[in-house]
């Protein structure tokens, strides 16, 4: 058996469970901006309040990455990805019983604490699995979950709340119940499921192991950084973070706003439901061919800036546009950019980092990128409610995209003139996610 087919069967084995696992993550951060249809009337939350509120979810995220990510390779994948999805079904169905601003806070920071360790202990788990020439395409198929979510989640999102009034409880109410429930019992399938390696994996052969063990300590030999500390104070970490700051930015500032964006078009709940979806269905389509191109080309800084400033563009076009057809379209560039930039980027950072380094430095790029969620969805509501429109948010939120994709090319030059660009992947003509 070649060496593809072993990382296809692989693939086909963890990347559904791995796609679902972040499909019902991503909605539970998310769902706060269907729940604002009506959440926000019934509490009295101004636009600044729920931007705010919606943001500070990643300020409990930043702070607990780092020990999360270490905690992993220590008690083991399957028990501590599980751990951290029944903790956070839990918080997210508890934000149905808010009251008011300062419950909303505090239940979105706890929310951020409980997730925190979840994305960044899945790219670490993709590379016990997968070496870096494959890692591109893998990483794009895991995060089309995220505009998956948004086409799934949307129109779900709607027709819950249209269960307002069931029982005494607001449709709100019901969406953050209903949603927060798929994790607990996901954090059971994890449990019976979830290898915490291949050395665990019942489907592979010991040949088959030994093939993956190879690959991955090749990759391992070629990491400049595999002990914690040296990676931490690497300035390519931090660069990076602002990277993921940018990217993040544009993700949840149009990702909790665009229910009200769309609902202040005319539509009703149910019809904002499935008109959010429209702009992330392309993003499915482009995000991972876009990561499969990266790996075949052995190209990975392009393939960041390129999207990224396609996602600028789009938000520009859709701040300065009166048309909302116009509007939704450049949104829909601006989500297929901002989508088609995690494949290719994070495989950068574990170019030059393996073993423990690997784990405390995708910790810290996430943590200091998931500051950009706080930032997003806040400096949309300021500007809402000092101007009345969102136009002025949209172009704030092209600055994200834009500084990234600056950022991204200065540091493609230093990362080659120190070794750390990726080596080159073999040309493949079979599909890894088929084995076809």
């Amino acid at each position: 058996m070649n060496e593809l087919s072993i990382f296809a069967r692989s693939a086909r084995r963890l990347i559904p469970l791995m796609m679902l696992l972040y499909l019902v993550n991503v909605l539970d951060r998310v769902n706060v901006g269907f729940a604002a249809l009506t959440m926000n009337r019934d509490l009295g939350l101004s636009p600044t309040q729920f931007g705010v509120g919606a943001g500070i979810f990643f300020i409990g995220y930043f702070f607990f990455q780092l020990p999360a990510n270490v905690m992993l390779e220590r008690v083991g994948a399957k028990r501590w990805v599980a751990g951290i999805l029944f903790t956070w079904g839990v918080l997210s169905s508890a934000n149905a019983f808010i009251q008011g601003p300062l419950s909303f806070y505090a239940l979105r920071f706890v929310l951020g604490v409980a997730e925190c360790g979840f994305f960044p202990a899945m790219l670490l788990y993709l590379t016990f699995w997968f070496p870096q020439a494959y890692r591109a395409r893998f990483t794009a198929y895991f995060m089309a979950s995220i505009p998956l979510t948004f086409v799934i989640g949307s129109p779900l999102s709607g027709l819950i709340l249209g269960l307002d009034g069931w029982n005494g409880l607001r449709g709100w109410q019901w969406l953050f119940l209903l949603e927060g429930m798929p994790a607990c019992v996901l954090s059971l399938f994890v449990l019976k499921y979830l290898p915490d390696g291949p050395k665990d994996a019942p489907w592979l052969s010991e040949e088959e192991k030994r093939t993956i063990a190879a690959h991955l300590a090749s990759d391992a030999k070629a990491a400049q950084h595999v002990r914690l500390w040296p990676a931490l104070i690497d300035p390519r970490v931090f660069a990076l973070g602002m990277v993921v700051f940018g990217v993040i930015m544009g993700y949840y500032g149009i990702g909790v706003w665009l229910p009200q964006i769309v609902q202040a078009m005319g539509f009703s709940n149910l019809a904002t439901g499935f008109i959010v979806a429209l702009p992330f269905v392309a993003s499915v389509g482009v995000m991972i061919p876009w990561g499969r191109s990266s790996d075949l080309k052995n190209e990975r800084i392009w393939h960041v800036a390129i999207p990224a400033f396609v996602a600028a563009a789009g938000f520009v076009v859709a701040s300065l546009s009166g048309n909302y057809i116009v509007a939704l379209v450049a949104l829909s560039f601006a989500a297929a950019g901002l989508y088609s930039m995690p494949g290719p980027f994070w495989s950068l950072p574990t170019a030059f980092l393996g073993g423990t380094a690997a784990a405390g430095g995708l910790a810290v790029i996430n943590a200091i990128g998931g500051l950009g969620g706080f930032f997003g969805p806040s400096i949309v509501g300021i500007l809402k409610e000092a101007t009345g429109g969102y136009g002025p948010g949209m172009a704030a939120l092209a600055l994200g995209p834009l500084t990234g994709a600056v950022i991204v090319l200065t540091l493609g030059r230093t990362m080659v003139a120190r070794g750390a660009s990726p080596r080159p992947a073999p040309v493949l003509s079979a599909s890894p996610s088929t084995g076809e």
